[in-house]
């Protein structure tokens, strides 16, 4: 699979996406702005203004509405399922525009030399959920919300 800049891709069996990216910040921090709404709402939505609902605890849910500059909105969902602080998250994950199609992920952040590493691995119940979420534009979106995080970061002391 082709790769963006910053961001590899990997496809590891016929069900699974790995993506990594790596950040000039320590792991708590990172870890932090993916886990609290004041942080996610500056970047996950490759940028753009975004409302944030999160309960960050095992069996606790979150929810993001991207306001998309070609005026649509999209939404996602997913209940977090272990949290290992701050290392791990296992959530699921849903967009909305898709509904019943609900992923697994994994996010694991490795950090040295102060700086952090994150690998996150999406498993899908199929191959063919598997193919769609990358033919979507995936890759271009994560790349694109992992770029605003990379910005966002460079502005917290």
């Amino acid at each position: 699979m082709n790769n963006l800049p910053d961001l590899t891709i990997d496809l590891p069996s016929d069900r699974e996406v790995t993506l990594t990216r790596s950040f000039d910040a320590p792991r708590e921090l990172v870890y932090a702005a993916h886990t609290q709404a004041e942080h996610l709402k500056h970047w996950w939505g490759r940028g753009n203004p975004l409302d944030v609902e999160i309960d960050f605890r095992v069996g606790g849910h979150y929810r993001c509405v991207e306001h998309a500059q070609d005026g649509n909105d999209y939404a996602f969902r997913g209940e977090y399922r272990e949290i290992v602080v701050p290392e791990r998250i296992v959530q699921t994950f849903e967009f909305e525009g898709m509904p019943g199609q609900v992923a697994v992920e994994t996010l694991v952040f490795t950090e040295q030399d102060g700086r952090t590493t994150i690998t996150s691995s999406t498993r899908f119940d199929t191959t063919a959920q598997r193919d769609g979420m990358i033919d979507s534009g995936m890759a271009q979106g994560a790349a694109e919300s992992y770029a605003a995080l990379d910005r966002y970061l460079a502005t917290l002391p």
